[in-house]
């Protein structure tokens, strides 16, 4: 035998009964009998309380509330029987509703409910629902019995969560079914008094009746139908990926329930653990799932089974130096607040014993202030104990699992989670059990910390980035296509999914939480976009907390950089080949890497000198190891490079630009790159990478253009103009050619100056055979000193630029929690 419970969202329509009629057919096809307790139709129990209240308040509506719950019984049984028995369910609901109208008129005439009174009104969805569920089962044809649960379950008169006498209930049920009908459908929730009244169990009590029913008829199994598959890993509205657990033991089912599991109301399970009755939890939408089984023992070996959470709660923190060594004070502090009802979520206290912390309801903090200043107002006066503190808007989120205790590194792994994306812990606390370790985070991070954890836990072996991508010019669109391309090799080789989503450029912006398809993404932005407004943009970046976000920056504009400050102290990853923020003034940068560093995560620049070398990663890997860098060296430029290397007398100076200008080797305006701008900006950067303190006023720059190049109007003019000084280029060509050299646009950097200057070099320095666009930097240091450390390779290009980005993208999330 088995009890079954359908909970108001699947008795919600008639269509749904439908559903639960077939399921329950199903069972006794196969010659099982069956209990059903039913929950009231969806949303009916809530609606019978709000009409209550505004009978209460004086306000005559309650009378047009009765009759849109009157409208519902009645077009519910009009659809699902005919003839005698909607007759029979049309008499019954009337008789009711009748009798409840008489009950909201009293209570609008003297303005007063009581809990007596409103678990009268509340529970009547529980008798209407069965009743008709009762004939329409009986009308198709089932051997069916309808039981009123106010006859068998015997409760005291604590009304709105009466406490069960099992002792006379299970000597009630014991001739619950005299005809042995292959069906017994009652109401759940509802329950009375030994006196007769009319009590409730709680709200999910339905939950509890059917396990109620189970312990005190020995059934099987009980099995909960809801609407969802089974209890979930997490909360499946927080993270998408939650998955149903294939089986749980008892112990993890209370603390999930707990800790704000909805699929199972927390005093249904003890009963059933006593017996050793398993429960199941089952969809009524998806019935030929098996769901989760809940037992005295499982057989895998999953070390947490579950994430869940408590949201709005406040943390009290009770410390002082009275607090050390002295027996009875803890005592008195839960004694205290045992005696003025406030019910205690968690407790933590530091081994000192100098501070106990307990989360609580918010609506109960300011009693439970009250109550111990007034119980420690001598220890408070004298000084040896503080006046409480409290800190509202946290959560509590917690993983369970019986097997944690057995597997080492969960606490490890859970902090570095969250440390990894910048979600702060204010308490924590593990029963020796290790059945639950709960920390306490703000509310705001409560989603993002369920959805780090979930990742770290249960999807480990695919780590997702998150994407908010700014500018998809060449590079932003270079990267999109190559995400694209190695996106199945990343998934299937290094079980890594970066997921966009966001992005946006000078026009619009588009956010998808789910991800937004690289394959369409720019067509998706242009036609689907919402008109671009970067404040906007990153507000809903941060808005979203998304675990392991990163901004990826392919713009050149300092309009992005105004808001990196901001997006690392939300700790979300930088990664760009924007020059901008760390070419501004020193104290930005500064602030940028102590903000990086702060916050624990990612600002990562690598293709801000080189494109897709790895300069900034050596000189870091150098100065880690313990060497001293002495002087760099450096082709900066891969526009420059290009130029000066191709620059020949087959070629004009102007020829050679509009080449480099078409491979989009150089910027939009060439004169940033002919002016040295651009290689100051890279050799800034070194140079504070190494560690000098310098501005950009600092640098020394050449300047190789003519003044009138400089004062042109645009990029058209300027071209004009550089076309009249072809032969002031071709003469320095020559000069340099003369003495069997080249020129070439080098960075200096030491601690004693830097400068940006064109020279002429000959065979014997290593600049001399650059070719393409071929960038090179040249390390002096300590340990490479008679021969400096060489790095050489394509320094433009939006493909080696964006690679970089993508590089950098793919570090971030092989670094994450696995």
């Amino acid at each position: 035998m088995k009890v079954l419970k359908f909970g108001g969202s699947s008795v919600k329509s008639a269509d749904r009964i439908k559903q639960v009629a077939a399921i329950i057919g199903d069972f006794v096809a196969k010659n099982e009998n069956v209990y059903v307790v039913v929950s009231a139709f969806g949303g009916i129990t809530d609606q019978l309380i709000d009409t209550a209240k505004v009978a209460e308040a004086g306000d005559d509506s309650y009378k047009e509330n009765l009759e849109t719950v009157r409208t519902r019984h009645l077009e519910t049984a009009k659809e699902l029987l005919s003839g005698e028995s909607y007759k029979l369910a049309k008499d019954y609901i009337s008789q009711n509703l009748n009798n409840l109208n008489d009950i909201l008129q009293g209570l609008f005439l003297i303005r007063e409910t009581t809990p007596r009174m409103m678990d009268r009104i509340s529970g009547l969805g529980e008798v209407l629902s069965s009743f008709v569920i009762y004939l329409f089962l009986k009308e198709k044809g089932l051997d069916v019995s309808h039981i009123d649960s106010r006859d068998f379950i015997v409760t005291d008169d604590t009304f709105g969560a009466a406490f069960v006498d099992f002792e006379k209930t299970d000597t009630n049920l014991q001739n619950v079914n005299p005809n042995k009908s292959a069906v017994c459908i009652q109401g759940g929730f509802i329950a009375s008094t030994d006196k007769g009244i009319m009590s409730t169990l709680g709200r999910g009590g339905s939950d509890y009746t059917a396990a109620i029913m189970g312990a005190a008829l020995n059934a099987d199994e009980v099995e909960i139908w809801t609407d969802v598959d089974g209890v979930m890993t997490a909360d499946p509205r927080k993270v998408k990926r939650a998955f149903s657990l294939n089986e749980m033991t008892y112990e993890e089912a209370l603390e999930m329930s707990h800790f704000g599991a909805k699929v199972i109301h927390p005093p249904t399970i003890q009963p059933l653990l006593e017996k050793n009755i398993p429960i199941r939890i089952r969809n009524t939408f998806h019935p030929e799932f098996p769901g989760t089984f809940i037992s005295n023992e499982v057989d895998d070996n999953q070390a947490v089974k579950g994430i869940s959470s408590i949201n709005d709660i406040a943390l009290l923190n009770f410390q002082g130096s009275g607090l050390i060594g002295v027996s009875g004070m803890a005592s008195r502090l839960f004694k205290v607040l045992s005696t003025n009802g406030i019910n205690i979520i968690l407790i933590t206290q530091a081994s000192s014993e100098h501070s106990i912390s307990f989360a609580i309801k918010p609506e109960q903090s300011d009693l439970a202030l009250k109550s111990i200043a007034q119980e420690f107002d001598v220890e408070i006066k004298s000084g040896i104990v503080d006046i409480p503190e409290i800190q509202k808007n946290l959560s509590v989120v917690a993983l369970v699992g019986s097997q944690m205790k057995k597997t080492v590194g969960i606490s490890g792994k859970l902090f570095k989670a969250l440390g990894n994306n910048g979600i702060n812990v204010f308490a924590i606390a593990q029963g020796s059990s290790e059945l639950n370790i709960s920390v306490v985070v703000a509310t705001e991070d409560e989603a993002k910390a369920i959805s780090v954890l979930h990742q770290a836990f249960f999807t480990s072996d695919i780590k997702t980035v998150n994407i908010f991508l700014v500018g998809v010019g060449l590079i932003g669109s270079t990267l999109i296509d190559q995400i694209q391309k190695q996106a199945s090799y990343l998934r299937e080789k290094m079980f890594l999914e970066i997921r966009l989503v966001a992005i946006t450029n000078s026009r619009n912006m588009l956010f998808d939480i789910e991800g937004i398809s690289f394959e369409d993404c720019i067509e998706k932005l242009n036609s689907d976009g919402e008109k671009a407004d970067l404040t906007v943009y990153f507000d809903k970046m941060i808005e979203m907390n998304r675990a392991n976000s990163i901004l990826v920056d392919c713009t050149a504009s300092p309009a992005p950089v105004a808001f990196y400050q901001n997006v690392l102290k939300n700790s979300i990853a930088i990664v760009t080949p924007n020059k901008i923020a760390n070419s501004g003034s020193y104290e930005d940068y500064a602030l940028l890497k102590s903000l990086s560093k702060k916050h624990n995560t990612s600002f990562l620049y690598e293709t801000t000198v080189g494109a897709g070398l790895p300069i900034i990663s050596t000189m870091e890997d150098l100065l880690r190891s313990g060497d001293q860098i002495l002087e760099i060296e450096a082709v900066l430029s891969g526009s420059l490079s290009f130029i000066f290397n191709n620059f020949n007398e087959k070629n004009t100076f102007l020829e050679v630009v509009k080449q480099a200008q078409e491979k989009g080797f150089t910027e939009p305006d060439p004169r940033i790159d002919l002016s040295g701008t651009d290689v100051a900006r890279k050799a800034l950067i070194l140079a504070r990478e190494i560690g000098l303190k310098v501005e950009k006023s600092s640098i020394e720059i050449e300047n190789i253009l003519p003044q009138s190049c400089i004062d042109a109007p645009d990029v058209p003019s300027f071209m004009s103009e550089l076309k009249k000084h072809n032969a002031y280029f071709t003469e320095k060509r020559q000069k340099a050619a003369k003495h069997e050299k080249v020129l070439r646009m080098l960075a200096s950097i030491s601690d004693k100056s830097i400068s940006v200057s064109l020279k002429e070099v000959g065979p014997e320095n290593p600049f001399y055979n650059l070719s393409g666009s071929d960038n090179m930097i040249v390390f002096k240091t300590n340990r490479y000193n008679d021969r400096p450390l060489v790095v050489k390779g394509p320094g433009a290009g939006a493909a080696v630029t964006a690679a970089g980005v993508f590089a950098e993208i793919i570090g971030i999330g092989n670094q994450l929690v696995n």
